[in-house]
């Protein structure tokens, strides 16, 4: 046991040394901080070995250890159960405090309470802060306390109470004279159990002229006009501050509330934590879906016969990202021209996405079905080829991700659009009322 206390600081979806709130809390206590991250086996053991979510992440932890080297220290990595790592962490040193960003989905509070409790019971204070959010679980809420379910009242009371929010940058980035001095070995990837992907996570653009034209050019996948900013904020490489601090300089309200979206879904899985497995509206859950396997299996590798589906899925699984409006399209076929369970998309999506964050997929995912919260209605069924017209009517999207789809070896539609339509509203319908 090391004689001197020290405190801990633990990364989580926070993976940066500039404006991190826990961070700069941490190096304002009196004991020096050591700070570790830890590859959680319950989350990593479930994932693929060339897993391009681990390799950013990886990316990241070696961009703060190169920063903390400069300062004589340097991010000590662990690999486990994280109730594990830390009953090994406090007996290896005189661990006085610990310090964290809050994390809001299920598995996550209930990890937090196990370490927490583990802490506790070794007179160890476990000290959290709100980072990852502008607003979190019970501070925007009705006039009664009850939690918002749509989203327009939400956005309306987010906005009005944001002249009293904390926007202003901790500068964390400034205090790293107060780390734990240390030279701890950096593991390879290999170490961690992982090999390094061919897919990587693109640089974010949030430029004034991205943000002011945003609400014009957002909705067309041919043209590289949205910000990439979603794996950035799922992982914390960029602080939500700087972001809401950056967007409120526009004129034009869009992508603002955008990010209020993002906050939504958040608080609505914190306060209905089922919602994760089970529909919102529970009157859906009659709804007797096909789920045909060969049909899905179409949709996932881009075989459906229609073009700006199969571009959407080709974009997926070849680059991790899904442009938003193709996001939406895609869905909504699988659940309505498929008759196919949303949780089969959701956990596909899950598998693929460079940004996936549970709150955002589960919360857009019902929103495409019909069943989550402020969803669209069931009768909201896209057409796959007017969509076509309206977003990428010089078919540059399609050529590029669906380049045989005039070809003779190119797959005939996978179900007729207009049956697909009837029996939607009919299976749907026959769900609600039974």
């Amino acid at each position: 046991m090391e004689n001197n206390k020290i405190t801990l600081f633990w990364f989580r979806r926070d993976l940066r040394i500039d404006d991190n709130t826990a961070l700069f809390h941490a190096l304002n206590s009196k004991n020096n901080v050591l700070p570790i991250f830890i590859f959680d086996t319950e989350i990593i053991d479930e994932l693929d070995k060339d897993d391009s979510r681990i390799t950013f992440i990886y990316s990241l932890l070696n961009n703060i250890n190169d920063n903390l080297k400069k300062h004589n220290s340097s991010l000590r990595i662990e690999k486990g159960k994280p109730i594990e790592v830390f009953s090994k962490l406090i007996k290896q040193y005189d661990v006085e405090s610990v310090y964290t960003n809050r994390d809001y989905e299920p598995y996550a509070n209930i990890r937090d309470r196990k370490i927490k409790e583990l802490l506790a019971d070794n007179h160890i204070e476990f000290n959290t802060f709100k980072d990852h959010v502008i607003f979190e679980t019970n501070e925007i809420v009705k006039q009664d306390g009850t939690p918002y379910k749509v989203y327009t009242p939400y956005s309306k009371k987010w906005l009005a109470t944001l002249k009293n929010a904390q926007l202003e940058a901790w500068n964390s980035e400034k205090l790293l004279n107060k780390l734990f001095k240390s030279t701890f070995a950096f593991p390879s990837l290999s170490e961690i159990g992982f090999t390094e992907s061919q897919i990587k996570v693109e640089p974010y653009n949030t430029t004034d002229s991205l943000i002011d034209n945003y609400n014009a050019t957002r909705n067309f996948p041919a043209i590289n006009k949205t910000s990439k900013l979603s794996p950035h904020l799922r992982f914390g490489s960029i602080s939500i501050r700087k972001c809401v601090k950056n967007a409120l300089k526009s004129e034009d309200p869009t992508f603002v509330k955008e990010l209020i979206w993002r906050e939504f879904f958040i608080q609505i899985l914190w306060h209905f934590p089922k919602s994760a497995q089970f529909n919102f509206k529970s009157k859906y859950d009659s709804i007797k879906w096909r789920n045909n396997e060969s049909e899905f299996e179409a949709w996932c590798n881009g075989k459906t016969g229609y073009p700006i589906v199969d571009a959407g899925m080709n974009e997926l699984n070849a680059t991790g990202y899904m442009h938003n409006r193709v996001r939406m399209i895609t869905a909504s076929f699988l659940c309505k021209h498929l008759l196919i369970d949303w949780k089969w998309g959701e956990a596909y999506f899950a598998k693929k996405l460079l940004d996936f964050d549970l709150a955002q997929n589960v919360g857009n995912w019902q929103w495409s079905s019909g069943t989550g919260c402020d969803s669209a209605p069931y009768f909201r069924i896209f057409n796959p080829y007017e969509q076509i017209k309206k977003f990428d009517k010089n078919l540059e999207y399609i050529q590029k991700w669906v380049p045989d789809f005039q070809e003779l070896t190119y797959p005939s539609p996978i179900v007729e659009h207009k049956f697909a339509r009837v029996r939607c509203l009919e299976t749907y319908k026959a769900g609600l009322n039974g």
